[in-house]
């Protein structure tokens, strides 16, 4: 997919449409293998046991908070691809005002991404956390600290090294 065209105007002149496409400060996965692959691993072990569709949004919402504008192209597509609307996923931005595409349990999970995903205001409130272990076990709230983790570290990757969004494939990763 490239987002970059070139329209040919009514007098015959080029005209750009969209922006340029910035390249990659550092293709960090080709440079650091190891680490990459451990990365994946990690993902892999994170996602067993929840919900294709929830940990999407939790994906989402995770990325949205980090702007890694790479992992939004990727886990949308990923998300559309489990089966999930494109209506919850544009509303996932604003779900505290559309709790009603939600849930209860989502919610949680939402709130529970918010709160591990900003922690410049201090820990995770205790009302967001019991809040989540009410709908959660134990073995699967773990799972989703996990995953809240994971895609954490994966959005740094992507805005430290500036990994451009529009090429992803669902399922190329995963």
């Amino acid at each position: 997919m490239t987002t970059n065209t070139d329209e040919t105007t009514t007098d015959g002149t080029q005209a750009t449409g969209y922006a340029a496409e910035p390249p990659f400060r550092l293709n960090w996965s080709q440079h650091a293998p190891d680490v990459y692959k451990a990365m994946l691993r990690l993902d892999t072990a994170a996602r067993r046991g929840l919900d294709p569709k929830l940990y999407e949004l939790v994906k989402i919402r995770a990325s949205q908070l980090n702007h890694c504008a790479f992992c939004l192209d990727m886990h949308t597509k990923d998300a559309l691809a489990a089966g999930e609307s494109v209506e919850r996923i544009v509303q996932l931005g604003a779900w505290e005002e559309s709790r009603h595409f939600y849930t209860e349990k989502e919610l949680a999970a939402i709130g529970l991404t918010e709160a591990v995903t900003v922690l410049t205001d201090g820990f995770v409130p205790d009302e967001v956390y019991e809040k989540a272990a009410a709908h959660f076990e134990e073995a699967e709230l773990a799972q989703l600290i996990s995953a809240i983790a994971v895609i954490n570290t994966w959005n740094r990757f992507g805005v430290t090294c500036r990994m451009t969004p529009g090429h992803y494939r669902p399922g190329q990763h995963g």
